[in-house]
């Protein structure tokens, strides 16, 4: 009887176990997942060059275009609606947030080194550029993990 009373405590531990180790892989995956899109956005962002002033020989990012095209890259990798709401039956539940999203341009000095006290980000850039944060949260599949939240950061430089 204690045998049987054993092999039922223990499967109850290894699946516990096992539903613990889902919810990592699954974590970091989406963890990653993110960095990717977050890059990509912020890569897309910096190359949205002022057509008017590279005419006249200054490399200036034009805000409007960089904004639009950061956030048309983090929807379409991140599989968002245009309120950055995830689309039906897609893996994230929440709403993803952007938390910072500044262009370093020509009125700077470079190299410049823009820093973030409250987020512990420092980046040198030397030529403009576009950093950006988001806040994404993990969706978890078993409740054996607490909730897990990340602030991602990225930035990154023109390219000419």
């Amino acid at each position: 009887m204690y045998k049987l009373l054993l092999l039922i405590l223990m499967s109850v531990v290894y699946m516990a176990l096992y539903a613990l180790q889902t919810d990592e892989e699954l974590a970091m995956h989406t963890l990653f997942q993110g960095k990717h899109a977050l890059n990509r956005a912020v890569h897309a962002a910096a190359q949205q060059s002022d057509q008017g002033k590279l005419a006249i020989g200054i490399h200036v990012i034009e805000e409007s275009k960089a904004k639009t095209e950061a956030m048309r890259y983090l929807q379409s990798n991140l599989r968002l609606n245009s309120n950055n709401d995830p689309l039906p039956e897609t893996f994230l539940r929440t709403r993803v947030v952007v938390e910072l999203f500044k262009i370093i341009n020509d009125r700077e000095v470079f190299p410049y080194t823009y820093t973030n006290i409250t987020n512990g980000y420092s980046v040198t850039l030397n030529k403009p550029g576009v950093v950006m944060f988001i806040r994404l949260e993990f969706p978890r599949t078993y409740s054996v993990l607490q909730p897990i939240s990340w602030t991602i950061k990225s930035s990154a430089e023109m390219v000419y």
